[in-house]
């Protein structure tokens, strides 16, 4: 979280800055760059610089996501992140995020067991591959579908 936190406030905003400082920081820049590829599935450069750190381990993309959104929008103790992702997310946008998860590669380290087990690297590449273009379709239909439902 260190690190997020770090690409969250590195470089500082300008002072006279209109937007958060998040806007203007190395994350920020990251998740723009990502962004075209995944607004098709309803996702925000927000969402897109938690699933990085969200490869070490899934409960670090919720982390992620406090960081990001409180740096990017100062939270109170009145305002939880809920209520900040409820702001920012539709319904259709959440269940995406879900069904990613459902089929996204799991944690780092169980990349690194299949790698140990198979003693391949190609192996490893094609499950890590097959994992996250099975995650990428499964949210894009499941947006879609929600958005047609009324609940984007």
């Amino acid at each position: 979280m260190v690190v997020i936190w770090f690409l969250c406030s590195i470089p500082p905003a300008p002072a006279d800055a209109p937007e958060p400082s998040i806007n203007y920081s190395l994350a920020g820049w990251i998740g723009k760059i990502i962004e075209p590829v995944l607004h098709p599935v309803g996702f925000n450069w927000q969402i897109d610089i938690a699933l990085i750190p969200g490869m070490a381990a899934r409960g670090v993309a919720v982390a992620a996501l406090g960081t990001v959104y409180a740096i990017g929008a100062p939270m109170t103790l009145a305002t939880a992140l809920g209520s900040t992702l409820v702001a920012h997310w539709s319904l259709a946008t959440a269940l995406a995020l879900l069904a990613w998860y459902v089929f996204a590669p799991q944690c780092a380290s169980t990349l690194g067991v299949v790698r140990r087990e198979t003693a391949s690297w190609r192996w490893t590449g094609f499950l890590f591959s097959y994992m996250l273009a099975l995650a990428y379709l499964s949210a894009l239909l499941v947006y879609h579908v929600g958005v047609w439902a009324g609940l984007g």
